[in-house]
């Protein structure tokens, strides 16, 4: 078989495992909110196909995938029916979420930054797909779930999915083999997130300053 052919299986391939991570994350997020098995088949369905629901609908690839393989709402129940029965296994359930969220964050950065390229898009267009779906499935269910998103909190996600995607791009752009291109971007994308994960580096928050003093006669021609 030639590389070429194997390019899309390893696509298909990522886009599944992402899903399956996804849901996992959102399921042990249930678990954490004391939910029934149907909050973690919910958690874990939004989750597993929201991000890539929504790059569909910007990209115009309608129907979106899981509407084309409805397979993939298969695969996000039936996990989350796994971990529902498992959930309690973990001894810290918000680290696993934490980390397995890293790893479908990588997966679906450069997936989501392929299937921009993919569309026609441009660089920029395909490295805003790839963050797209990184973060929507996550911000959906944090929202859902009544928890500040990850993504609006000081810890570096989105600029990790953002650099993943970029590396895959520049290296499409220069004609890297795509899958060389996917595994580098997926490989930069964990290793700062994780990094990020492991020390708490944050990126530096806006903080208030006092107002410039208004001197007399400034901005008004009578002094007022």
């Amino acid at each position: 078989m030639a590389p070429a052919d194997l390019v899309a299986p390893f696509v298909v391939a990522l886009e599944w495992a992402s899903v399956a991570v996804f849901a996992v994350t959102g399921a042990l997020v249930a678990s954490r909110k004391q939910m029934d098995i149907f909050g973690f088949v919910l958690l874990g369905t939004v989750t597993g196909i929201g991000g890539g629901t929504v790059r569909d609908i910007l990209l115009g690839t309608l129907p979106v995938f899981w509407v084309k393989e409805p397979i993939y709402l298969v695969v996000c129940t039936v996990v989350s029916a796994v971990v529902f029965f498992t959930a309690h296994i973990p001894q810290s359930r918000y680290r696993l979420v934490l980390w397995l969220d890293a790893v479908g964050l990588a997966l679906v950065a450069v997936i989501g930054a392929e299937r921009g390229l993919a569309a026609g898009g441009g660089p920029l267009v395909a490295v805003t797909m790839g963050v797209i779906t990184a973060a929507f499935g996550g911000i959906i269910r944090d929202i859902l779930a009544a928890e500040s998103p990850l993504i609006l909190r000081r810890e570096i996600y989105v600029t990790a999915a953002m650099l993943g995607a970029a590396l895959f791009v520049v290296l499409a752009g220069i004609g890297a083999p795509k899958s060389v291109g996917m595994a580098a971007g997926f490989a930069a994308a964990l290793a700062i997130r994780a990094l990020a994960i492991r020390f708490e580096w944050s990126l530096p928050p806006y903080r208030a300053r006092p107002g410039r003093p208004v001197r007399t006669g400034e901005g008004d021609p009578k002094g007022n």
